[in-house]
């Protein structure tokens, strides 16, 4: 059982998921920001975070894992996708890159994230990683610091911002 006692389910994405997913990054990260939306990024960056064909490769990908969170609290209701991330297969030096990562804004603050979190290290766990990395913006401190509360550590490796990729 969930935040708010609602009953989660996690499971791997599938192509049917696709439309949900592209809702849902879009509302976490481009959505308008509200009191409940601290992810959002719509201050930062503009354009679609993640869209049709990015998701459906992810899922579609044998080397990563898609993880949904469904609340299935409603029994008369299809269950919706209120968080997700994908987890990359281990590279040959034992690290998984967790992205994607998702949760709906009015779920957000309730500990859904870390519940996700969670999935998501066990996941690349049972996949064989030993080390999970993440990409944040370095604009982003709240979030860094987020992830540093969970053990998370910063380090110096940097990536080049993707320029010039509308998503």
């Amino acid at each position: 059982t969930g935040p708010g006692g609602t009953t989660l389910r996690f499971r791997a994405a599938t192509p049917d998921d696709v439309e949900g997913l592209v809702a849902l990054v879009h509302a976490a990260y481009r959505g308008e920001p509200t009191a409940a939306t601290w992810t959002t990024e719509t201050h930062l960056l503009g354009g679609q975070r993640a869209d049709a064909e990015m998701v459906r490769a992810a899922v579609s990908d044998p080397d990563s894992t898609v993880l949904v969170a469904t609340d299935d609290s409603d029994p008369d209701a299809s269950p919706a996708i209120v968080a997700c991330c994908e987890v990359s297969a281990p590279d040959p030096d034992g690290t998984s890159v967790l992205g994607m990562f998702a949760v709906d804004p009015e779920r957000q603050g309730g500990g859904l994230g870390r519940q996700v979190l969670a999935a998501g290290e066990d996941t690349a766990t049972g996949l064989g990683a030993t080390t999970l990395e993440l990409h944040v913006i370095d604009v982003r401190v709240e979030l860094i610091d987020w992830y540093r509360r969970r053990g998370y550590i910063v380090t110096d490796e940097r990536h080049p911002f993707p320029y010039g990729d509308e998503r």
